[in-house]
């Protein structure tokens, strides 16, 4: 009886223990990526010793910044329940724009910039309209936008590459870097991460921010609360269509160039750094920094493992690996009694 009266003590301990844990996440879903991180530099150190010279860890925030930006959009859309299949192809159609507008048709860098930015906030508007106006599922949408998209991206370029010495100093600016010691930051870094820094105060303490919260929790009960769903989803797709051209930007600086062939693997990392950083699939949860975390865990985790000497192969299995353990976990949080 003794044994039996303390083995019941020690599951409904565990399921305590469980259970705050659970409430913990909920409230706090940055938690549960920042430890992943934090676990994964450890290890990859201890692996490793060049993982963490200054050289390495410039190597992984270069590498980071065009995924991070894409996948800042990405959360933008996957918080309204939504998910947008097309980013990398806007991003990479946008750096084919801007370069051919500055060689091709001769104009200056900046015009060129502002052209190609506003052409990838166009493509992220056409997604809007498709999804507000005509009612379409945002993944059937951006799976027929993604598909178009690259087509014109091969029809624009020719399939040709455009080098970086043709064109404006300001189209590669992004490539630039400030030496901090033997740690390089780019110009491209610091841009993503003042993205970053002002989405968090627009979702956390702006108005707009509050609504794409309560569209993506229940966008029926928003409706009824009076916010302009509609417009809403609009400004989001809009709004993730300008991060892609910027991540398009930042691709030239960090090619030196811009190339039609490149991108094929952004839509799905985006969507990955955006799942591992805490956001969940279903809506209405998740931050921007945990999206940022996310993007760094993958760098972390693709460096880290190609450092060990690990084969390509596997190191895309133990991204996958962690992605069904982060939807998992998302689900399990999710079941929380509040």
């Amino acid at each position: 009886m003794a044994t039996a009266t303390a083995t019941d003590f020690e599951v409904r301990r565990n399921d305590s223990l469980g259970l705050r844990l659970q409430h913990l996440l909920h409230g706090n879903p940055v938690l549960g990526p920042l430890a992943v991180l934090i676990v994964a530099i450890i290890a990859f150190s201890i692996v490793n010793g060049r993982f963490l010279t200054a050289t390495n860890l410039s190597l992984v925030l270069q590498q980071v910044t065009v995924i991070a930006v894409l996948a800042l959009g990405q959360t933008l859309i996957i918080l309204t329940a939504g998910i947008d299949l097309s980013a990398g192809a806007i991003a990479v159609f946008s750096s084919i724009l801007m370069a051919n507008f500055c060689v091709k048709a001769g104009m200056p860098g900046f015009i060129a910039l502002v052209l190609g930015l506003a052409c990838g906030t166009a493509m992220g508007a056409l997604n809007g309209v498709l999804v507000t106006r005509i009612k379409l599922p945002p993944f059937i949408v951006t799976l027929g936008t993604l598909t178009i998209f690259f087509s014109l991206n091969s029809v624009v370029s020719n399939s040709e590459t455009v080098r970086g010495t043709d064109m404006s100093s300001l189209m590669t600016w992004t490539g630039n870097s400030i030496p901090i010691g033997s740690f390089r930051l780019t110009y491209g870094s610091i841009i993503m991460l003042l993205l970053f820094g002002y989405f968090y105060y627009a979702l956390g303490r702006t108005a707009w921010g509050k609504h794409v919260y309560a569209t993506g929790d229940d966008i029926e009960s928003a409706r009824l609360a009076g916010i302009q769903t509609s417009r809403v989803l609009f400004s989001v797709y809009t709004v993730a269509g300008l991060l892609y051209a910027v991540g398009g930007w930042i691709l030239i600086g960090r090619l030196a160039s811009a190339s039609p062939n490149v991108g094929v693997e952004y839509n799905l990392d985006s969507i990955t750094a955006v799942v591992l950083g805490g956001t969940s699939l279903f809506g209405g949860r998740g931050s921007v920094i945990g999206t940022l975390i996310g993007a760094l865990i993958v760098g972390v985790f693709r460096n880290g493992l190609q450092l060990g000497g690990v084969e390509v192969v596997w190191q895309g299995f133990a991204i996958g690996l962690l992605v069904l353990v982060a939807v998992s976990l998302d689900q399990w949080i999710r079941k929380v009694k509040t």
